[in-house]
C-alpha cells in the first residue's frame, strides 16, 4: 500500500497535466469545482498539510544555513518576478494574460519544488525551509510585487490580495505547523495521507483552471491560438528559473546540492496558488486569466522533472537510480 501511494504522489506532475487534458476535452468534469470557494477552500487545505509536514525544528535550520536561504529567498522573489514582468513586455501578451503570467511568476515555492529536489538528489533540507520561508513572506510579497508588476495593466487591490493569501496561506500553514507542534504522534499516524490529499487538491484545482475557459464560447479556439504564445513564455521563464536559480547557487561557491536546491526553488512555482488569486482578485478577466498558470504548470513540470532525471543520473552515472 505505501509503494501505490508513494508511486500516487510522486507522479503529482503527471495528475496535474492530466487534469488539464481532461478540463480541456471534458470540461464539466471540472467545471463545478470553479465555482464558489472551492478552489480557495481546497489550496488551503494544500497548505494545512503542508504545515503538518514542517516541524519547528525545521525553521531552526534557518540559523544553521542562514545565507543559503537567504539567497533562495532572494532569488525567488528578483529572478521570477521580474522576468514574467518581462517576458510579458516582451511578447506583448494581451493584458489579461499578462497578469495572469505575472501573478505565477510572483508566486514561488510549492511542495512540487521538494519532490524534484527529491528526485534531484539536490538538498531536501534547504528545500523544504525555502519552501516553507518563501511561503510566508508570499503573504506580503505576493500581493506587493503584483502591484508594481501588473499595476501598469489594471488596479491592483493589494488589501484584497493580501487578505485572499492570508485566508489560503498564513491560517492554514500555521494551524498546520501548530498540529504538528502539539500532537506531533497524530501527525504520525496520518503518514502520507497528507501528500495525497494535497496531489487531490492540487489536480482538482489544476483542472478547475482551464474549464471555465473551455465552456464559453470560441473558448477553446482562444486557447489553441494563445496555445503556442504561453508555451514560449512558460519555457522562458521557468528555464530562466531553473538556470539563475543554479548559476547563483554556484557563484556564491555553494556546493552542488545547495545549487540544485536553490534552483528547484526558484524554477518552481506555485500554479495552485496563481490560478485561484486570480480568480479571487481579477474576475473580470475570468477565465483567460488562469490561462498562464496553465501552461507554467506543463513547462515547469517538464523543465524540471527533466533536470531532476539528469542530476540524478549524474550523481550516480552507474545506476542512474
Amino acid at each position: 500500500m505505501k509503494q501505490i501511494v508513494s508511486w500516487f504522489v510522486n507522479l503529482c506532475a503527471a495528475w496535474i497535466i492530466l487534469a488539464y487534458v481532461v478540463g480541456y476535452f471534458w470540461p464539466d468534469v471540472f467545471f463545478w469545482f470553479s465555482k464558489g470557494k472551492l478552489m480557495t477552500w481546497a489550496l488551503a487545505m494544500v497548505m494545512l498539510c503542508m504545515g503538518l509536514s514542517l516541524k519547528i525544528g525545521d525553521f531552526v535550520e534557518l540559523f544553521k544555513q542562514p545565507r543559503c536561504v537567504i539567497l533562495a529567498a532572494v532569488s525567488q522573489y528578483t529572478v521570477m518576478p521580474l522576468f514574467g514582468w518581462l517576458i510579458a513586455v516582451t511578447l506583448n501578451l494581451p493584458p489579461a494574460l499578462a497578469i495572469g503570467f505575472i501573478i505565477v511568476a510572483c508566486c514561488p515555492g510549492g511542495m512540487a519544488s521538494n519532490l524534484i529536489a527529491l528526485i534531484g538528489r539536490a538538498s531536501v533540507s534547504l528545500s523544504v525551509v525555502s519552501t516553507a520561508i518563501s511561503t510566508m513572506l508570499g503573504i506580503f510579497m505576493t500581493p506587493f510585487l503584483t502591484k508594481i508588476l501588473a499595476g501598469s495593466y489594471v488596479a491592483v487591490d493589494v488589501v484584497g490580495m493580501l487578505l485572499n493569501v492570508v485566508e489560503m496561506v498564513l491560517v492554514p500553514v500555521s494551524l498546520g505547523v501548530f498540529i504538528n507542534w502539539k500532537f506531533p504522534q497524530v501527525v504520525q499516524k496520518m503518514g502520507q495521507s497528507g501528500a495525497v490529499i494535497s496531489t487531490v487538491c492540487v489536480t482538482m484545482v489544476s483542472g478547475a483552471g482551464i474549464a471555465p475557459a473551455v465552456m464559453i464560447p470560441e473558448g477553446r479556439e482562444q486557447v489553441i491560438a494563445y496555445a503556442s504564445l504561453m508555451l514560449l513564455a512558460g519555457t522562458l521563464l521557468h528555464g530562466a528559473g531553473f538556470g539563475l536559480g543554479y548559476a547563483l547557487g554556484r557563484l556564491f561557491k555553494y556546493d552542488e546540492s545547495i545549487a540544485k536546491s536553490i534552483s528547484c526553488e526558484t524554477g518552481m512555482q506555485n500554479g495552485g496558488l496563481a490560478v485561484t488569486l486570480a480568480k479571487n482578485n481579477f474576475p473580470t478577466f475570468m477565465p483567460m486569466i488562469c490561462l498562464p498558470s496553465v501552461f507554467c504548470s506543463i513547462m515547469q513540470s517538464a523543465i524540471g522533472g527533466i533536470l531532476a532525471s539528469v542530476w540524478r543520473i549524474r550523481s550516480n552515472p552507474d545506476k542512474g537510480n
